[in-house]
This record gives C-alpha cells, structure tokens and sequence, in this order.
C-alpha cells in the first residue's frame, strides 16, 4: 500500500516535476527564472544537487540579487549547503553552514547541517555528539533520528541500525498516546483525529490500521466530508486490511464505508482536479476499492 501511496504521489506530482526540468534547461541557458527553479525543486524534494548548487551560488555570489531575496536568501544558503554536501563541495558546504551560524547562533536546524557536514566528511564521532546535543533539546526530532540510524548503516554496525531503529518506532506510539489524550481532551478537533489516523496507518498491522481507519473515518464525519487525506486514507486503510486478512474482512458497514469513500474521492478530485481523474480510477482499481 505505501507503493501505491508513493506511486500516487509522484504521478500527481509529474506536471510540476515537467515544470522543474523546464525551469532547469531555461535557467541553466540564461533565461532567467533561476529563483524560480530553486523554490520549486525546495518544494518538490527535488535531488537535483548540481543545478541547485550552480543557480544557487550564482544567487548568493550576487550581492544585488542576494539582497532582493531579503529573508529568502537564508533558505537559500541552506539549499546550498545541503547541494554541496552531495557533491562534495565540502568547502562551499562550510562556507554557507558558517553564514548561517553566525545568523542564527544556537540553532538546531543550523546544529543539523552542521552535523550533516560530520557526516559528509565521515567524521561520525562528531555528527553523533552533533546529533546527541540537538536530541538533548529535542528527543522526538524524527530528521535526527534518521540520521542517526544512517550513520550506524554507514559504519556497517547493523545492530545499532537496529537499536536506533526500535527507539525511532518507539516515538510513532509516544505519539499515538499523545494523541489519544488530546482527542479524550477536545474530540472535535478533526486535525487531531487525523493526525492519530496517521500515527497508526504508520505503525501498521491490523489492528492499528483498523483503528486508523475508524478515525479517519471520524475525521471525515466531522469536516463534512471535505477532508482528501482522511478519504484516501480510508481507501488505503481498507484495502491494508483486505490483503492482511485475504479478503476475509466482509463486515457489511467496513464494506459500505470503503464504496462511500472511494467515490467521494472520484467526485473530489472530478471537481478540483480533473487532469488526475483517472489516474485515481486506475489506482482504486488497483486496489480493488473501484
């Protein structure tokens, strides 16, 4: 299911991905729209290190066109700083990392770039004191988390991985719990209906996803309906279930909550984006909700 999910995604995403290419060959040529390119590929999760790193520093390089960005540029060194580390431009990494601290001294989002650079440069004692420092002020940051289990992947210490990997899973049912608690506290809040749908989905196993399911459910009962996530969230609930219990779940309201679900979010996607109608037929099919 999460393929699926994945699948989805990027399919929905692959008019902006044809944009990003286009905003790419234009800039790289001297068109313009560098700015342009670099926003998109930061909100895409674009790996595109290289042209990033050109355009970018090219921005940075340019005191005129640095100071039009005003705040923006900060965001820019970060992109640039993250670019560079996967080209191995270790210096200009650095460099940026070091614009950033002094802007803003005692930050964790800059303490993480500076442990990632430990970690461009294979210095793994430090990134993990880097890392251990920032879980200090915050323990359930998920990025640092990750990063933590990466290391101890690139060390070949698989039984770390491992460790690090059971106390990463252990932050999804701190957070369930948390979640449970703010529903008992305020059971109108569709957001955290959602967010506790979620928290579950992720966890996964049957139970848990039958559970994600009733809420994601609740989420949509109580925004009228209007809630995209919470419909698809229920498609990927019940065909989960479905798979994990070979097609033995045949509850008659399971049943009926899937078929109302499935076509909400034909009728959804009809009225707001048409251009991906299809795309969701074929991917319900697919997963045997259409």
């Amino acid at each position: 299911m999460a393929a699926s999910a994945a699948a989805a995604a990027a399919a929905t995403a692959a008019e902006d991905e044809a944009r990003l290419l286009r905003l790419e060959e234009q800039a790289e040529h001297g068109g313009g729209g560098a700015w342009e390119y670099l926003c998109l590929a930061r909100r895409l999760r674009a790996r595109r290190p290289e042209p990033v790193l050109r355009l970018g520093l090219a921005l940075l390089n340019d005191s005129s066109a640095r100071s039009r960005l005003a705040s923006e540029q900060w965001t820019l060194y970060e992109q640039v700083a993250v670019a560079a580390m996967d080209c191995q431009r270790l210096d200009v990494a650095k460099d940026c990392i070091g614009v950033l601290s002094k802007q803003f001294p005692g930050s964790m989002r800059v303490g993480r770039l500076e442990a990632l650079l430990f970690e461009a440069k294979g210095e793994w004692t430090d990134a993990e004191r880097a890392y251990a420092l920032i879980l200090e002020n915050n323990p359930f940051d998920q990025i640092v988390h990750k990063r933590k289990i990466a290391i101890a992947k690139a060390q070949g210490d698989m039984a770390l991985a491992v460790e690090y990997l059971n106390k990463y899973l252990e932050l999804y049912k701190q957070a369930a719990f948390c979640y449970e608690e703010l529903i008992l506290a305020q059971p109108t809040v569709p957001l955290y209906h959602l967010a506790y749908a979620e928290v579950l989905y992720t966890m996964g196993g049957l139970e848990n996803i039958q559970t994600a399911r009733k809420y994601y459910a609740s989420t949509i009962q109580l925004t009228g309906g209007k809630n995209t996530r919470a419909l698809f969230g229920v498609c990927l609930c019940s065909s989960a279930i479905n798979q994990l219990t070979k097609g033995r779940n045949k509850e008659e309201e399971s049943s009926e909550l899937q078929s109302l679900a499935a076509e909400a979010l034909l009728k959804d996607y009809k009225q707001r984006a048409p251009s991906k109608e299809a795309l969701i037929t074929s991917l319900l099919k697919n997963m045997k909700l259409s």
